[in-house]
């Protein structure tokens, strides 16, 4: 008994010294840490191996993912060769109605899937969005903003469009007569001499005027000039192939572009990175234009969207056409559109440039008019859709598509011929990433609750929704190929048995949950293993998600990080960034460096809490739009109000509560630290918005309309008008080629803490980070800063 006591006393001992020791240079390993997630995961056609893209834990961060193939039984994982993954089912491409094929792009070229890889194209030009036209034999896409139709049995090649720059007089045909037009007296004579002296010259001069004379009438459809600056985007061949559906595009250079320098190089020399524009700034813009393949008339979009004048627009009518008001045509954003299997109906997505609009249209290519299927306002903003948000039930003309008509994410379904959408789904949960088979949908949906996320599986006209997923936690599923869309092999068919009906719900599960980061399982088995082997040593807690009321009563969700034998003291709270992201659910964060920091934190005695703000993603559309026109307003309250119920009911010391986050969050954080400086003692702001005027348009516009329409919206969202109110000790840090949040607000907020005399604060810059960070070099320097803030200001 002795004996076998000293054993276990031994084992005890041995177990401690191997768990993981918490230290931020530990935990900022990062992915060398708690592993890569598989990305890119799709099953083969035939639904017999399941690939995706992996890194191991060891892998450098700079090394590329590699491709992996499992079988549908979860076993046999592999890693391919180069040559292997490259005849690997691509992840994103245009498939055939049966999936056995596909075209997509890679380097520029288009290329055939149908098991292996093959090149369509082989060009120093770019090519881009392949489809296969509606007989399926050829291949169209796009080079050089014209329309190309390419066979797959010959290779022939056929352009269907004549779309010219504003700079290009038209397809070049080097006719003998063109190269000679400006030739002088002497080069036109020793030209017809050289004809003269020999047959071959003349003869091949005669081919070569006959080949061109084809290829003029090839292309003999009357050019389309693009005004300066437009270029094509995409164009669509439609099923009976007499329209070309263009899509022109602008990249606004109205604009001017901030400049981000990159003071580390390779060469030495400070360059100049791309950067985005500035919200309120000259924006890009599309049309859309039907072109008659048969002679190249045109026929622009027509959607009728008007708005009334603005003050100043009808004072310069006014002076110049003396006419009583009359609406403008509306500024709108025009989205990829959306066909139906047969090709005879098309649904093209408009999105209002003032963001409180949407409409989905019926689109006619004959006319290029267009009729609403389906409108959305919202006074505040309409929620952005993905691509998984809209399409056609195959084989049919019905339209289904995400909406937020009832306060929630729902899916509907429309008839194309006109009708009111009919919600399939309802409730106060939200639904997403959406598949339509012929028979049933394929979603993600948050009904379990609203912090798990789930596969489930419905009829196309609706009816109950069977879960396909059972473990609490966060899911990414794809769904096995129903076994009448996979090619038959009759050689290795094994006898179907009676209740076949299982097959059909085989998945590839990403699936994670608070403790346990992502791992690929196939038909519930755990294919991949991605942590280190010590990461399983620490006993990471599965952390509770608690709820506490807000001072308008609105119930807020939060993680919990409290330590064992809690008896009070200090705490920090964590904002998270992106605005609209979700962080409070039973998946692996995003935020999962900050999750093992915050374990560090319990271990030093913090109570730590992560609260899902207003603004949040996954809790409906008033909760979404609750920071119009004031960021920094209800989404601050809500952690004053964390703070104070921490302090309430956790016996947290109200003069020792910091906060600290990255992006929003350091927004968040600056915000707290200006103007409501007596409830947090220290704050950490990485990589923040400091004025709102500075960040890009498309997010900002949506909430805070322009600056020059709405600037008080502007002022009072905006940290660097409020930093006189800093008591507390603030640090901020910036990767200095931030091309998202661009290192100048940093700057800009620094020259403004000097001019105020504020003492209280100090900075660190990361001279070769973006947004996100890279190295853990930078990671651990950036993090080792905010416990030493936290440490030293919170005792």
């Amino acid at each position: 008994m002795r004996r076998l006591l000293i054993l276990l006393l031994l084992a005890a001992s041995l177990s401690a010294q191997q768990r993981l020791e918490l230290t931020v240079d530990t935990i900022m390993r990062g992915h060398g840490l708690a592993g890569y997630v598989p990305q890119q995961v799709r099953w083969s056609p035939d639904g017999r191996s399941v690939y995706f893209q992996w890194k191991q834990y060891s892998d450098p961060v700079e090394e590329d993912y590699d491709t992996y193939v499992v079988g549908r039984d979860g076993k046999g994982l592999r890693k391919l060769s180069k040559s292997e993954a490259e005849d690997a089912p691509p992840f994103r491409a245009a498939w055939s109605r049966d999936r056995r094929r596909a075209v997509f792009v890679d380097d520029g070229d288009v290329f055939l899937w149908d098991g292996k890889r093959r090149a369509l194209t082989k060009t120093t030009e770019t090519e881009s969005g392949p489809r296969f036209t509606h007989d399926e034999q050829r291949v169209t896409f796009v080079r050089n903003n014209n329309l190309f139709v390419v066979s797959l049995a010959d290779g022939s090649l056929v352009q269907r469009t004549n779309i010219v720059t504003a700079d290009e007089k038209g397809p070049h045909v080097a006719l003998f007569e063109d190269e000679m037009k400006d030739a002088t007296a002497s080069q036109k004579w020793i030209a017809e001499e050289a004809k003269k002296l020999s047959d071959v010259v003349a003869r091949r001069d005669a081919e070569k005027k006959e080949d061109e004379a084809e290829r003029k009438q090839e292309i003999a459809i009357a050019p389309l000039k693009l005004k300066k600056g437009e270029s094509v985007q995409d164009i669509h061949l439609t099923a009976d192939e007499k329209y070309a559906i263009a899509f022109i595009g602008t990249n606004g250079d109205a604009g001017k572009r901030p400049i981000v320098p990159s003071y580390v190089t390779e060469t030495g020399y400070t360059v100049d990175l791309p950067a985005r524009r500035k919200v309120g700034d000259a924006q890009g813009a599309s049309r859309v234009v039907s072109i008659s393949t048969s002679d190249g008339k045109a026929n622009w979009l027509k959607h009728g969207l008007t708005r009334p004048r603005t003050e100043e627009e009808q004072k310069n009518a006014e002076k110049t056409e003396k006419t009583e008001s009359e609406p403008v045509e509306r500024e709108v954003e025009l989205e990829p559109m959306i066909w139906s299997d047969d090709g005879k109906a098309a649904v093209l997505p408009v999105r209002a440039a003032d963001n409180k609009d949407r409409w989905f249209f019926a689109f006619d290519p004959a006319t290029a008019t267009t009729r609403v299927l389906h409108h959305e306002h919202d006074d505040a903003w309409v929620q952005w859709l993905d691509d998984d948000a809209l399409g056609f039930v195959p084989g049919t003309q019905t339209v289904w598509l995400l909406s937020e008509h009832t306060g929630w994410m729902h899916l509907y379904t429309v008839d194309y011929a006109g009708g009111t959408p009919r919600a399939l789904t309802s409730g106060k949960y939200e639904v997403a990433e959406v598949k339509a088979e012929k028979t049933h949908f394929i979603f993600t949906a948050s009904k379990e609750s609203l912090h798990e996320l789930h596969l489930y599986r419905m009829p196309v006209g609706g009816g109950a929704m069977v879960k396909l997923t059972t473990e609490p936690g966060w899911h990414n599923a794809e769904v096995a190929p129903e076994p009448s869309s996979r090619p038959a092999d009759k050689s290795s068919r094994a006898p179907r048995r009676r209740d076949d009906s299982t097959t059909r719900f085989l998945l590839a599960d990403v699936y994670s949950y608070t403790n346990k980061p992502p791992d690929l399982y196939v038909a519930g088995v755990r294919v991949t293993n991605a942590p280190a082997p010590e990461f399983s040593t620490y006993p990471w807690t599965d952390v509770p998600i608690v709820n506490f009321a807000a001072r308008d009563g609105a119930s807020l969700p939060a993680r919990l990080y409290k330590p064992a034998n809690w008896n009070g003291g200090r705490a920090v709270i964590f904002v998270h960034g992106a605005g609209y992201l979700q962080n409070v659910h039973r998946g692996w964060s995003s935020y999962f460096r900050e999750y093992m920091f915050h374990h560090l934190l319990m271990e030093r005695g913090y109570l730590v809490l992560d609260v899902d703000y207003r603004a949040s993603a996954g809790y409906g559309r008033d909760w979404r739009t609750a920071i119009y026109r004031h960021m920094g307003g209800v989404d601050l309250n809500d952690h004053v109000d964390a703070a104070r119920w921490l302090a309430r009911e956790h016996r947290v010391d109200p003069k020792r509560i910091g906060i600290y986050g990255g992006s929003y969050g350091g927004f968040i954080a600056l915000m707290g630290m200006f103007t409501t400086p007596d409830v947090f003692a220290a704050g950490a702001a990485l990589r923040p918005v400091t004025d709102w005027a500075h960040y890009n348009h498309p997010y900002t516009a949506n909430i805070l309309n322009t600056p020059q329409t709405d600037p008080e919206a502007y002022r009072k969202s905006s940290p660097i008008y409020f930093a006189e109110g800093l008591k507390g000790a603030l640090l901020i840090c910036h990767g200095m080629v931030d091309v998202n949040v661009h290192f100048q607000d940093t700057v800009r907020l620094v020259q403004r803490l000097i001019e105020l005399r504020k003492e209280n604060w100090e900075a660190a810059m990361y001279p070769m980070e973006d947004h996100s960070f890279v190295e853990p070099t930078s990671w651990a320097d950036e993090y080792k800063r905010i416990l030493l803030l936290f440490e030293r200001e919170l005792k």
